[in-house]
């Protein structure tokens, strides 16, 4: 078995969508509408396979408060420790928070951590 997609909701989407395309190599694809619902999505693609759906509904517009049960992250692996350094740098220089500096962790990543425009949770993390 593999992770399908995850799914997340935003205020809006096309800015999620555009980053993770800009910053994580995703793939945007067109947006799904069903206005009965007042529901809209748009899917982004990884090399995997793996999808990312970034939803909107009007009735869903407030975060709860952080820490919470549930999802805690979404982490992005990359091939060594530059890559991760250099597009936190990156990252960084367009003006997004970086909430955790590059580090070595106990069970052996190296990662940092930034919050993408709704202020999720992103890991980009390497093995090493």
């Amino acid at each position: 078995m593999q992770i399908e997609h995850v799914a997340l909701w935003s205020t809006r989407p096309e800015t999620l969508r555009d980053f993770y395309v800009r910053y994580f190599g995703g793939t945007g694809h067109t947006e799904y509408r069903n206005p009965a619902k007042r529901f809209r999505s748009f899917f982004v693609s990884f090399g995997d396979g793996t999808r990312l759906e970034i939803m909107q509904r009007e009735d869903i517009a407030e975060r709860h408060p952080d820490p919470q049960l549930g999802w805690c992250h979404l982490a992005f692996g990359c091939t060594g420790r530059e890559e991760v350094v250099a597009l936190t740098e990156r990252l960084r220089r367009d003006g997004h928070p970086i909430t955790g500096e590059p580090r070595t962790t106990g069970d052996g990543y190296f990662e940092s951590v930034v919050a993408d425009p709704d202020g999720n949770t992103i890991e980009i993390v390497c093995k090493q």
